[in-house]
């Protein structure tokens, strides 16, 4: 079955989270929810949500899965309040352990946090098949911008996190802890292996001046006009572009936050003995 995909674009992070489903009445899965963060006042909200839950709701829809690429670095994830308000098993990809190892140290985390994934209700495996539905559907390991990065094909429709942007922004940086360049020009390829009419659906766009938001493109489009890694570029070439572009690039706004709960499925720390839970900030370590 080819599956129904509705898209959410939030301006505030250029995160685009995904209602993927069979038909209306029937299953479906939600992929990279935001969870809103104003980073100034420590606060959240669920307005992001609350549109993917209403959508959800007025299609009648079973949610079974809330999917994530990975670990975002540029906002939080809604994974949790979503799934208290739907219901659905959280997944990510079996190689988040190495992202949890990671920033367990660099914010010196609680003892009793654990390395191994056990907070996601479900840890899928590079070429894992799994059903929404009607739709049957492959979990993708595609290390590069991270360790841990998945994509997910589901029918004809591929949620690519972040390896590819729209064309004529490129591909996502190479630069946190555990990214390779050379291993995402490789993922970025076993992609673009697919078929030319396979749809492609990013998690962020960034849209210059002059267009306005998009997310959708296809293999073809991107073998064809991608601006780092159309066909014909090297992997030599490639790796030496992003390199020197990602020593370029600021630490994103909402990386410290995020990356905190993200590892926790979308959950909270846990809170002090005055009932606040408290994010950490490492100084003068990034």
């Amino acid at each position: 079955m080819k599956p129904q995909v509705e898209a959410f674009y939030d301006a505030l992070t250029g995160t685009v989270s995904y209602v993927v489903f069979d038909a209306p009445g029937g299953h479906a899965a939600i992929i990279d929810p935001v969870l809103d963060f104003d980073v100034k006042s420590g606060r959240s909200s669920t307005r992001q949500a609350e549109r993917i839950i209403g959508f959800v709701r007025a299609q009648a829809l079973q949610l079974d899965w809330i999917i994530e690429t990975h670990a975002h670095a540029d906002h939080l994830s809604a994974a949790q309040y979503l799934k208290q308000q739907l219901g659905g098993q959280i997944a990510i990809g079996e190689h988040i352990h190495r992202v949890q190892t990671v920033f367990k140290a660099l914010f010196n985390l609680e003892p009793a946090f654990a390395v191994d994934g056990s907070q996601f209700d479900r840890l899928f495996a590079d070429g894992e098949e799994f059903a929404i539905g009607a739709l049957s559907a492959r979990a993708l390991w595609v290390p590069g911008h991270t360790p841990a990065d998945m994509a997910y094909l589901i029918g004809d429709a591929l949620f690519v996190g972040d390896t590819l942007f729209m064309p004529d922004l490129g591909t996502a940086r190479c630069d946190f802890p555990g990214g390779d360049a050379h291993a995402l020009f490789r993922s970025i390829r076993s992609l673009l292996a697919l078929p030319l009419t396979t749809r492609m659906f990013m998690c962020h766009d960034y849209p210059p001046a002059g267009r306005s938001a998009a997310w959708q493109s296809s293999v073809a489009a991107q073998r064809l006009h991608n601006i780092h890694v159309h066909d014909g570029v090297t992997e030599a070439q490639f790796v030496a572009m992003r390199e020197a572009r990602d020593a370029t690039l600021e630490v994103p706004e909402l990386i410290l936050p995020a990356v905190q709960v993200n590892i926790r499925a979308g959950a909270w720390p846990p809170a002090d003995d005055n009932g606040v839970a408290y994010l950490r900030l490492p100084l003068n370590v990034l």
